[in-house]
């Protein structure tokens, strides 16, 4: 049933400055958005990648593995900024100690 509420935000942007990229993701990041995600990070050539997830509302498993990849894909150049959110979901599966997500 339609409630006729605006369809959920969603946006992945890129901001590169020298060998620092960082991609902002605003909204839901599920299995309709997660490989926009990241095909955003990946569309770009940086030493290091900031992946500001700090705006996200709703992360599920596809957002996981989409971050799983880049981490594996990036390895020692991904950070991850979570949301509370973000965070939440990554500890429940057991991703909250990995290097790569900024602890508070």
């Amino acid at each position: 049933m339609d409630q006729g509420g605006a369809p959920p935000v969603f946006s992945a942007t890129a901001e590169i400055d020298g060998d620092q990229l960082r991609v902002q993701v605003v909204g839901e990041v599920d299995m309709a958005t997660a490989d926009t995600m990241y095909q955003t990070v990946l569309r770009e050539s940086a030493r290091h990648v900031t992946l500001d997830l700090r705006a996200v509302t709703f992360f599920d498993s596809a957002a996981i593995h989409a971050v799983v990849r880049l981490a594996q894909q990036l390895p020692g150049a991904l950070t991850v900024l979570p949301s509370r959110q973000v965070r939440r979901v990554l500890e429940i599966s057991g991703l909250g100690e990995q290097r790569w997500l900024e602890q508070a």
